[in-house]
């Protein structure tokens, strides 16, 4: 027996299966206002590896200052700066300053949740699916 084309397989025969359940999915949906701004805001700010190192160094290392980020995560010092200044803006770090020195740490609970829940994701995959696949 012949496979079916990939775009049957991924097709609908019916265009409604469970018409509650869609309409109740739509209505627990955030606004577009509140989807864009996590794609172009926290998520991207994540997309970045260097951010995403300094994020890390935050999550294990508690409050830093700039040179300990930079030595930490193996970034010169203005580009830490430069990143930190970012993530500060979107409001993930926030900053203590004690002279000249300033000093990172993550801003709240929620930023230490998402980076705890993305490290297990990626841990559990790798685990489970030797580390190569999407895990889906």
């Amino acid at each position: 027996m012949a496979t079916p084309p990939p775009s049957a397989i991924d097709g609908c025969d019916v265009r409604l299966v469970d018409p509650a359940r869609v309409a109740s999915v739509r209505k627990a949906l955030p606004d577009a206002d509140t989807v864009e701004e996590l794609a172009g805001g926290v998520f991207a700010l994540l997309s970045d590896p260097g951010r995403l190192r300094l994020l890390m160094s935050l999550l294990e290392g508690g409050e830093l200052c700039v040179c300990d980020l930079a030595a930490a995560t193996g970034m010169g010092e203005s580009a830490t700066s430069h990143a930190l200044r970012l993530l500060r803006a979107h409001r993930v770090v926030k900053v203590r300053r004690a002279g000249r020195m300033a000093f990172y740490s993550l801003t709240d609970g929620h930023v230490r949740i998402l980076l705890d829940v993305a490290l297990a994701h990626v841990r559990d995959e790798a685990h489970v699916g030797g580390g190569g696949g999407s895990g889906r």
